[in-house]
């Protein structure tokens, strides 16, 4: 898949989303300029990958001007043995004073063969900004799934809540049936 390249200019708006189900390795591949003042994007992402599933993110997002605003979440599952690769660069322009940026990669691994990687990036040559960035990769938590199985809840049931939990920041609502299905048959 070829990157996809986007220009914000001045004021213009731009809201992106992505799911990725099970069974479908994809790239996601994107490239932001905000070459407008007051310019603002704003990408949220969702993977569930599992079996054999190979996923691969790389976003790039240019401040070339001030005023400017990103943020970008993106959550997912690993399962089976599915590799991820997420890649996250924000460049902010010397020129580009106050400018708002922010990044989150968060992940669960499901499974002991499941691989994910992240490699996010700030690189900064602006004085005035507000930018931070983040990458966590983790499990499933036992002492809630405990909580949970000791209030009668199905342990099935259980590890599928907590992880509709820790989606439902990034999760697309008109896809939200779809999602939770996936999230049963990853059990």
């Amino acid at each position: 898949m070829p990157m996809e390249k986007i220009v914000l200019g001045a004021g213009e708006r731009l809201e992106k989303r992505f799911v990725i189900l099970p069974g479908e390795s994809q790239d996601i591949l994107l490239d932001v300029t905000l070459a407008g003042e007051g310019a603002d994007f704003s990408l949220k992402g969702l993977y569930l990958c599992s079996g054999a599933d190979k996923v691969n993110i790389d976003i790039s997002v240019h401040h070339l001007v001030g005023g400017c605003t990103s943020r970008q979440t993106v959550k997912g599952l690993a399962s089976g043995e599915a590799r991820v690769s997420f890649g996250g660069l924000i460049v902010v322009a010397q020129d580009a004073q106050k400018t708002e940026a922010y990044q989150e990669n968060h992940n669960i691994l499901l499974s002991e063969k499941a691989d994910i990687q992240t490699r996010p990036q700030l690189e900064i040559y602006a004085d005035d900004v507000k930018c931070s960035h983040g990458a966590t990769i983790g499990r499933l938590n036992d002492d809630e799934l405990f909580y949970m199985r000791s209030r009668g809840i199905p342990e099935a049931d259980a590890r599928a809540l907590q992880m509709l939990s820790f989606l439902s920041p990034v999760m697309d609502e008109s896809r939200r049936e779809e999602i939770e299905a996936a999230i049963f048959n990853m059990l």
